[in-house]
């Protein structure tokens, strides 16, 4: 096949690169090129997204499938229009953030409200917090299956997306911190929800998609586990035995400006219940019968654990700091035993 990724120089798009490359297809990367490097078997071609023209180099060229991980609304619009009639198959990568209700388990793409369109003036998320973000997907959602039609459009709505190349904090936090050993201060309950997806997971079911010409919408993300079953398999992936875990309670964490999803002075893979309860236990059972594979959580942390140890100035070094980490430590141990 001949696959276009709107981007493929970092993260999943270049993920996703490799792997269509390896499976012997013919894979052409389009971007800017500087946030990144395409792999050196994909062709890359240099564009300008913010130019309503910036595809013109690929004018004339016809594609088996597209994937796009746009959140700019212009972008994908110049995109569709410039490259529509040229493809068979297009694939969006969207997020599971378009969804208004966050707090209810085990909703489906099929039967979860979405957000309200961005409105005219917003193209693109805005400040650090990504505000209008979920809003900017459900734009280019629509747009796509206007432009391409239900029948040769597929949304894929990620989830959090985790493994080797991890522009985040999110998941090397958690290896890094269990590597390190003595007392982890593990969030809320062992029992809490966690959910995410390893990035090349979510590649291969984007190859599958477009080979198999595979339609619809559908959330991209691995079955929800404990954050116990969590922090077991991270260090039994990093062969770590009887990891010291103290369960603090979320609202202790809060209390102490211990902040949630990844950044400075947070505990990344956590956010408080029941606000996020939905948010981090999809039922993904309509996306594994369309041919999403999830391998073991011990895989997902070696491959991890690898790329940190190979790549050490590309990792994010966010999360809760160990002297943080230890007063907040200390002061929930005086009030536990006060």
């Amino acid at each position: 096949m001949r696959i276009l990724i709107l981007g493929g120089t970092r993260f999943l798009g270049r993920t996703l690169a490799r792997l269509a490359v390896a499976q012997g297809h013919d894979v052409t990367c389009a971007a800017r090129g500087v946030s990144g490097t395409a792999p050196a078997e994909a062709r890359f071609v240099p564009v300008d997204r913010d130019d309503p023209a910036g595809l013109a180099p690929l004018a004339g060229e016809s594609f088996d499938a597209v994937v796009d991980v746009t959140s700019r609304i212009s972008h994908a619009r110049h995109a569709l229009a410039a490259l529509a009639g040229q493809v068979r198959h297009w694939s969006f990568v969207s997020t599971i953030s378009v969804y208004a209700d966050n707090t209810t388990p085990g909703q489906t793409a099929a039967d979860a409200p979405v957000l309200a369109p961005a409105p005219p003036d917003v193209d693109g998320p805005v400040g650090a917090d990504h505000r209008w973000y979920g809003e900017c997907k459900v734009s280019i959602e629509q747009a796509v299956r206007e432009r391409m039609g239900e029948d040769h459009s597929f949304i894929c709505r990620a989830g959090l997306i985790v493994g080797a190349e991890d522009p985040s904090d999110r998941f090397p936090y958690w290896v890094r911190r269990l590597s390190a050993g003595g007392e982890i201060l593990a969030p809320g309950r062992p029992t809490d929800r966690v959910q995410f997806v390893d990035v090349a997971d979510l590649a291969a079911w984007l190859l599958h998609a477009a080979e198999t010409g595979l339609s619809g919408t559908y959330d991209g993300t691995g079955p929800a586990m404990s954050r116990a079953d969590l922090l077991a398999g991270v260090a039994a992936g990093l062969g770590v035995t009887d990891p010291v875990l103290t369960w603090v309670d979320q609202d202790f964490l809060v209390a102490r400006d211990v902040r949630e999803w990844s950044g400075e002075r947070a505990l990344p893979l956590w956010a408080r219940l029941p606000e996020w309860g939905g948010l981090m236990d999809r039922d993904v059972r309509p996306a594994r019968d369309a041919g999403l594979t999830i391998r073991p959580l011990a895989d997902t942390v070696r491959a991890t654990a690898a790329w940190m140890a190979a790549e050490p100035d590309a990792v994010r070094q966010g999360g809760l700091a160990p002297a943080d980490e230890a007063a907040v430590l200390g002061e929930w141990q005086a009030v536990r035993d006060g």
